[in-house]
């Protein structure tokens, strides 16, 4: 399949008109949205990835937002992984299960205030499931989706990028969702850690924008 069509059903980032301007190739489709797939040749970016650092349009990892009196219990419904574990302020990765333990989605937590939380999550409708699961609890939740558009630093030069433009509030721990501010926006960004080919450690870091008020929606529909 060479093209895909634009329509109503698929969503642009923030970001797009900027990959198509970089000069990306080829789209695919997650969550509904445009993710760009390479700019120049795939196993070209793949070493320059694995030893450089690259940035990553991840605005189609949508965010559902978990918030009210019995967010934390919600929160703790939806998940096996032990959330009493996760302070206010730290991330998690975590898996959403079914009913029988089925794993739906695989996504990165960010909890914002005791009962607020944020899910990154992976190509699946988990709005939809959590809208139906609190409304069967009979929980006191509000599930919604916020104006939110994720960007990804990765790559072994990724923390020393980051620590140059943002400081090491940004870098200093493993897992984490330090707020920073720029014109126009507020953001909230992570590091994380995962094992590169043959064991050594490549550096990942998620920066996340939230879209200011009046500015386009990170939800826009071509």
């Amino acid at each position: 399949m060479a093209l895909i069509q634009r329509g109503a059903r698929l969503r642009r980032s923030p970001f797009f008109d900027k990959t198509r301007e970089a000069g990306c190739k080829a789209y695919t489709v997650y969550n509904h949205t445009f993710l760009p797939s390479y700019y120049t040749d795939p196993v070209t970016e793949y070493w320059h990835l694995l030893k450089h650092v690259a940035l990553w349009d991840v605005s189609v990892e949508r965010n559902v937002e978990i918030s009210g009196p019995d967010g934390f219990e919600f929160m703790q419904l939806l998940t096996p992984r032990d959330m009493s574990k996760c302070a206010v302020g730290q991330g998690k990765y975590v898996v959403i299960t079914d009913e029988r333990g089925g794993i739906l989605n695989d996504p990165v937590l960010l909890r914002l205030e005791e009962n607020k939380f944020w899910i990154a999550l992976a190509d699946s409708d988990i709005l939809l499931w959590a809208k139906g699961l609190a409304y069967h609890a009979g929980m006191d939740v509000k599930i919604s989706e916020p104006d939110a558009s994720p960007l990804q630093v990765q790559g072994p030069k990724s923390k020393a990028l980051m620590g140059d433009l943002f400081g090491d509030k940004v870098t200093s721990n493993s897992i984490s969702s330090p707020t920073t501010s720029s014109p126009g926006r507020n953001s909230m960004g992570s590091h994380s850690s995962s094992p590169g080919p043959g064991g050594p450690r490549k550096s990942g870091t998620r920066y996340t924008s939230s879209t200011p008020p009046g500015a386009r929606s990170s939800g826009t529909r071509s």
